[in-house]
């Protein structure tokens, strides 16, 4: 016996394949009774794509996401355009992908506000990994804090390598001092993956460290951020 096509709705739209609907049911369960581990990458993905194929089976598009970008920490951030260029993900889906990003960011973010960030470090770096390891471009920033370490700004210093971002101490001196700040931890991201500090990474790291020590500006750390993990400088004995 064939299988029974979908009937029309009274929209003219066809109503989901009873395939996909009990496939849907039994992943809405497991994400709902289920732990961290509930559902694999893929079907993290199939489950926000449903935002924009509520009918269709999204399982394809999922695994082209994961083909792509490597993991769905990759999938999550590519860019919007990039991620519409998967067959299957449109506009909807492209946005339910972006928004889930951006609320990692902010649950993560808020793990660092309004603490001590020597006291939560590993919170500090996951909000980092987080924000800047899938980057393209290299990414500079400067955290400044105050004197209980806390996060006064988090400040976007520039994009590109740490010649071309053009890092000049003083700049980064002068606004510690506008906004009170008596330490401060450097940090950018390399698109390569590999997070090993250059030798202009380090330079540029004493230079600023010999600026802010004069004006009695601490630097803590210089973190560098890559798909590979992380490095600190200063565990590294190079502060």
């Amino acid at each position: 016996m064939s299988a029974r096509r979908a009937e029309p709705q009274a929209n003219g739209k066809s109503a989901p394949a009873a395939g996909h609907t009990g496939h849907r049911a039994r992943l809405r369960e497991r994400l709902l009774s289920g732990g961290a581990e509930a559902l694999a990458d893929y079907e993290v993905l199939e489950y926000l794509l449903f935002a924009g194929n509520p009918r269709g089976d999204t399982k394809p598009a999922a695994n082209a996401l994961l083909e792509r970008f490597g993991s769905l920490a990759g999938v999550l951030n590519a860019d919007a355009g990039a991620l519409q260029d998967v067959s299957g993900v449109g506009e909807a889906a492209a946005g339910a992908l972006k928004a889930t990003a951006l609320a990692a960011r902010r649950m993560a973010r808020s793990q660092v506000q309004q603490k001590p960030v020597l006291g939560s470090w590993q919170a500090l770096l996951d909000y980092l990994a987080i924000d800047m390891a899938h980057l393209t471009v290299e990414r500079v920033r400067v955290l400044y804090l105050d004197t209980r370490n806390r996060l006064i700004r988090d400040h976007h210093l520039g994009d590109g390598s740490i010649d071309e971002a053009a890092i000049h101490p003083r700049e980064v001196v002068k606004t510690a001092l506008e906004v009170g700040a008596t330490a401060m931890i450097l940090v950018h991201n390399h698109p390569s993956g590999n997070p090993e500090p250059s030798r202009a990474d380090i330079q540029v790291t004493q230079r600023i460290a010999d600026a802010g020590r004069l004006l009695g500006i601490s630097v803590h750390d210089h973190v560098i951020v890559g798909r590979e993990g992380h490095v600190s400088l200063k565990a590294k004995g190079l502060i």
